[in-house]
């Protein structure tokens, strides 16, 4: 984030602080800071705020910023802070985990002081262009056993023309929810009260634009020197203790199942130890290598009630798995390999633009420095050779090894985490894994850990979004929707449909007894990409008067050419209509 609209953002959580504090009684501050998208500040407050009350609040916000009051530094001893804030507990929390002899910092405006490291804008005065958003409950740092909180969200810009073009995407991405339009297009459904909360039900439509997407993730990971594996859904617990998980994972591990006379289970929440076991069945030599092994594995982790999500975030998901295992000196190639393949599928869904990140070691990590230097470089070396630009994200690494995370920006210019590359080589150790070499030695591969869509859940996610649940033709879970005017052109328009999915199409008749403008309405209102109506005239002559959602009229064609155009732009994998 742009380092200016970060400090004008955390100055107008402090402005909005302010308010709240001159509006409510007994209010006590968490903490309040900028964000990718804007800002927030957490309180407890005395009493429930409604969204009414964020109106109040934003008066306030704009007398203050009217009083051009100046942000002023202080700088105290810890003894004094304590003092000073001794009727705000979450404040005491946090300066009593300041180190002993290090100075607290404190930032006043007008009658307003606030613990806090800045920086902040010079006045008040500068907070002109802002909007609070919404409001939403947040547990202190995070944890369930700490109190809820409240959370005022807002954001804030250096003009009111971004301002505004923020504010309509926001309109537009409540409109794109994925969760919003997985209902209006019947595309899929969560029932946590009867089910369970994180668990996704696909329905017809949803599962046929999910078939799609795999097909074609089957079909480029053959063609691109994969073999394709699969693997149980549940292991011995001891196999998540050699990888390693049961020290670093467990928190976000289902609890173990003791189902055969003291033995444990664990649902798996990775696919890797599986193809693991799959490598070690055999004795491996170098003239094998590399092996790439991918497989649409399904995992399961706990996830917290508070940060499920629809589809983004669940506990039960389809991960698109790639296990590519190697020489030391074939390195650098399979990582260039695998960044060129994973842009190529991404583009092929319409995502062209990124930002990417380049994982550090963690404080918690496993193995020598010396394999951590080595893997980072490779990786650097992959972004490089294809000239992709990228940030330093230091110590997120995942503790085996580090990573690249490649977020694919939407059409609303959103940021989502998708794609992962992650070089290992303590996990080979862990199991022991070998290949003789050249020279007839047993040596150790290293190991690579890919996935281009993430979670298949949260890709479909993104796509909804992204489309606005307008799918491109190849996509779109009904793709025609075949329209008779009346009841004698029935057969006329069955038999089509009959030819069309025949051919592979994902085709609906309406065969209700409603007026075709109504019958055109319904079609629109679920998004199908074409229409094709037929009447009289179209019986007779073989046609179909043809519509395509948001263009109107796309004029008559015969059937046969219908069917041949929808085939051609299917085949296409393009946004852009052949007819």
């Amino acid at each position: 984030m742009n380092t200016e609209l970060e400090k004008l953002r955390h100055s107008a959580s402090h402005v909005m602080a302010h308010a709240v504090m001159r509006l409510f009684d007994n209010v006590k501050l968490g903490i309040g800071p900028s964000t990718e998208d804007g800002f927030y500040y957490d309180f407890e407050l005395p009493e429930k705020i409604s969204e009414e009350d964020l109106k109040r609040i934003a008066g306030e916000m704009e007398k203050i910023s009217a009083g051009n009051l100046p942000f002023k530094k202080e700088v105290l001893k810890k003894e004094d802070a304590l003092k000073e804030f001794k009727d705000q507990p979450y404040k005491l929390q946090l300066i009593n985990e300041i180190p002993e002899g290090e100075e607290v910092s404190v930032y006043t405006s007008g009658e307003f002081r606030d613990l806090c490291r800045g920086p902040h804008m010079e006045k008040t005065s500068d907070i002109k262009n802002f909007k609070l958003t919404h409001i939403a409950g947040a547990y202190w740092k995070g944890s369930e056993t700490n109190p809820m909180l409240t959370r005022i969200y807002g954001t804030a810009f250096f003009s009111e023309e971004e301002l505004d073009d923020h504010l309509k995407r926001i309109e537009l991405a409540k409109e794109r929810d994925h969760r919003k339009l997985g209902k209006e297009l019947d595309l899929f459904s969560i029932h946590g009260q009867e089910a369970g909360a994180g668990l996704v039900y696909w329905h017809g439509k949803g599962s046929a634009v999910r078939r799609v997407i795999e097909n074609f993730w089957i079909e480029r990971h053959l063609q691109n020197g994969y073999e394709l594996v699969n693997i149980p859904h549940i292991a011995r617990s001891n196999l998540w203790k050699t990888s390693g998980h049961l020290d670093f994972y467990r928190e976000n591990m289902f609890p173990a199942m003791d189902i055969e006379q003291g033995e444990e289970y664990i649902l798996k929440p990775m696919n890797c130890p599986g193809h693991i076991i799959v490598y070690k069945n055999t004795v491996h030599s170098y003239r094998e290598f590399p092996i790439r092994w991918a497989e649409m594995g399904t995992v399961y982790r706990y996830e917290k009630p508070g940060v499920l999500h629809g589809l983004m975030r669940v506990r039960g998901f389809t991960q698109d798995d790639a296990h590519i295992f190697c020489r030391p000196c074939q390195l650098d190639g399979e990582i260039e390999s695998i960044l060129r393949f994973t842009v190529d599928m991404l583009s092929t869904f319409g995502f062209s633009k990124y930002e990417v990140f380049l994982s550090t070691r963690p404080e918690k990590h496993v193995g020598t420095d010396e394999n951590w230097e080595r893997a980072q470089d490779a990786l650097k070396k992959g972004l490089e050779k294809i000239s992709l630009d990228y940030k330093i994200d230091p110590g997120e690494g995942v503790f085996y090894g580090p990573k690249i995370d490649i977020k694919i920006k939407d059409s609303l210019q959103r940021l989502w985490q998708c794609s992962t590359i992650q070089v290992d080589f303590n996990v080979p150790e862990k199991f022991k894994l070998e290949y003789s070499a050249p020279d007839g030695s047993r040596k150790q591969p290293v190991m690579i850990h890919r996935a281009v869509f993430g979670s298949l859940e949260r890709f479909f996610a993104v796509l909804t979004e992204h489309y606005g649940g307008r799918f491109p033709l190849w996509l779109a879970p009904v793709q025609a929707e075949i329209i008779p005017i009346g009841e004698k052109h029935f057969d006329y328009c069955i038999r089509l449909k009959e030819q069309m999915i025949k051919e592979g199409l994902r085709v609906e008749v309406n065969l209700k007894e409603e007026k075709l403008g109504k019958k055109i309405w319904l079609s629109r209102k679920k998004l199908v990409p074409y229409m094709a109506v037929a009447g009289d005239r179209e019986v007779a002559e073989g046609t179909l008067s043809v519509r395509k959602l948001g263009e109107g009229e796309a004029g008559t064609v015969s059937k046969e050419t219908f069917l041949k155009n929808l085939l051609r732009e299917a085949a296409s994998r393009s946004d852009s209509s052949v007819l």
